[in-house]
């Protein structure tokens, strides 16, 4: 049948499964959002306060519920706003593809108004980008597109159309969505065979759970390696969830700010299975000394990040998923039991802590852990909350900390977490945010009221950037340089003018009562929670030391 191309767009996203999308709409893309209306019924437009609210609402969706989310936006400016948004999905590898329009194909490279290359400009942060200046061609790269987000190690795909393209007729003719088959093409006997001698020859493995994990969905394969493996697990921030926090084996987060446990655990080990993780700076610590013991032992999709931060023994590229259930299904009971011990000794000796006689960030964390019993879907802003949230809420199951782990994008909670409700409706989605971040998003408050997305946005409000000023205290003599943010901003007022709750709590029963409420009101809520600005995240190592370096507040009164 005969098709413009705007008509095209939408077919080619109801071939795809779409039933959501987030976006902005200006002159290139009016073709579009004008045949979007005729199928409103049929696919939700979310219409965010800004582009970059729009490309994280996408992200948090596809977090939140594994699919493809999908952003659309004008040219220009309207395009360059959604570039910090494909940064972050790229950084973690969150598959979304980002829909804008340009001008006339007559018109580019001309400087006309509203005009960007915004495919040279996403070249370095999307898994591929396209421009289409022709029609005929159309469907085919849209359907490319999909494909290339999901398939293989997941990420963007931007796809840029000229408005006199989503204009032209061709014809198009429906396909149906073909079935993603895992990848372990690269997977070799000898491979499995060299993995399970080292497994069964260690006397002290553990087992490092990245983000990969969750993105392959093997947490139920992982249970089973590590019961097989009787060994201890810690993870990165990306790969909360993945192996549930509450299990014994469990020894809390890798890195800067992990555990005492699991940075001595993973320094003493004599092998290192590490599942789905890119070995980034702030689980490495220096590098040169990061688990010089062990044997490593890398399984990851993506044959680039082997060997590229740490040098690793030993690799198996592939789907993490299929490769641990050839794994489990060749290894042997392993018992590891005194070195578990040892690890027990470890958590008992160096529990996380935090002052329990006045509201802090970790109280926080744990009250809405309690009241919402562990099942909620948590999204965090980027600093000491992030970090408080990683830490004192136990994630269970994967895809229900939704975090930017990567690039640490201030901003990203509020949109992500009206996906991820949008995407996950039965759910409680609970954003933790700084009001640092709250700064650069509070305009989404009325994204969220208009669309009737009942999120609740917990502010842990320290009058500071936090984490910038808990280097500041650490490390540059207390000089705080521009980190101050004591002035007459009242969110309480804001969330209210803007048409949500809003609630101040400064002190525990006051946050206890305020989030029982938010939990009851379905409607957006914002609670205010007033905190010390010297409040701090423990233990912490220092940039580049070795992680077994991590020290705490006890430390440094002793030193």
């Amino acid at each position: 049948m005969q098709l413009n191309g705007s008509e095209i767009v939408i077919e080619c996203l109801k071939e795809q499964g779409v039933d959501t999308v987030f976006g902005y709409p200006g002159g290139a893309i009016l073709n579009v959002y004008d045949e979007l209306y005729k199928h409103r019924d049929e696919i939700r437009h979310i219409l965010t306060s800004h582009e970059q609210g729009a490309s994280h609402a996408a992200d948090g969706y596809a977090r939140a519920t594994g699919k493809v989310g999908v952003c659309l936006a004008t040219s220009g400016p309207g395009a360059t706003n959604l570039v910090t948004g494909i940064a972050t999905a790229y950084m973690d590898s969150i598959p979304i593809v980002a829909i804008t329009c340009n001008v006339g194909v007559s018109l580019l490279g001309k400087d006309s108004f509203q005009e960007i290359d915004i495919t040279g400009i996403t070249m370095p942060i999307t898994k591929y980008s396209f421009i289409v200046k022709d029609v005929t061609k159309l469907a085919d790269t849209i359907r490319k597109a999909f494909r290339i987000a999901r398939t293989g190690r997941p990420g963007p795909v931007l796809v840029d159309i000229p408005k006199d393209v989503t204009a032209a007729v061709t014809e198009y003719e429906r396909e149906e969505l073909g079935k993603v088959t895992p990848d372990i093409s690269q997977v070799s006997d000898e491979g499995i065979s060299r993995a399970l001698s080292m497994l069964e020859s260690a006397e002290r493995p553990y087992v490092f759970v990245g983000g990969g994990a969750v993105l392959s969905g093997a947490s139920e394969e992982i249970r089973e390696f590590v019961r097989k493996l009787d060994a201890p697990v810690a993870d990165t921030l990306m790969g909360k969830g993945a192996f549930p926090g509450t299990d014994s084996h469990y020894t809390g987060m890798l890195g800067m700010h992990g555990t005492k446990t699991s940075n001595y655990g993973v320094s003493e080990c004599d092998l290192l299975v590490v599942l789905g993780s890119r070995f980034s700076d702030r689980v490495t610590g220096n590098t040169e000394t990061f688990a010089k013991n062990a044997k490593i032992l890398q399984i990851d999709i993506d044959p680039v990040e082997i060997n590229k931060n740490v040098i690793v023994t030993e690799e198996i590229v592939g789907d993490i998923r299929e490769v641990l259930k050839i794994i489990n299904r060749n290894l042997k009971q392993q018992d590891h039991s005194e070195w578990l011990e040892k690890i027990q000794q470890y958590k008992e000796k160096y529990p996380l802590k935090y002052h329990t006689d006045a509201l802090t960030g970790p109280f926080v964390v744990e009250e809405i852990y309690r009241q919402t019993k562990g099942d909620a879907l948590i999204v965090t802003e980027v600093g000491q909350h992030q970090m408080w949230a990683a830490q004192y809420y136990r994630f269970t199951k994967p895809r229900t900390l939704l975090t930017s782990g990567g690039l640490g994008t201030m901003g990203y909670g509020l949109g992500a977490a009206m996906g991820a409700k949008v995407g996950c409706p039965e759910k409680t989605v609970v954003n933790i945010a700084g009001d640092g971040c709250l700064r650069m998003n509070m305009n989404e408050l009325a994204t969220a009221v208009r669309h009737n997305i009942p999120v609740i946005e917990v502010v842990i409000n320290n009058h500071v950037l936090g984490m910038v000023r808990q280097w500041q205290d650490l490390f540059y003599d207390e000089r705080y340089s521009a980190t101050v943010l004591r002035d007459a901003v009242d969110f309480v007022k804001m969330a209210e003018a803007m048409g949500a709750e809003g609630i101040r709590a400064e002190s525990q029963e006051e946050f206890r009562e305020a989030f029982a409420k938010a939990l009851t009101l379905n409607k957006p809520v914002l609670i205010d929670c007033q905190i010390d600005s010297d409040d701090k995240v423990w233990p912490m190592v220092a940039p580049g030391a070795d992680i077994k370096e991590a020290f705490d507040e006890d430390d440094l009164k002793n030193k």
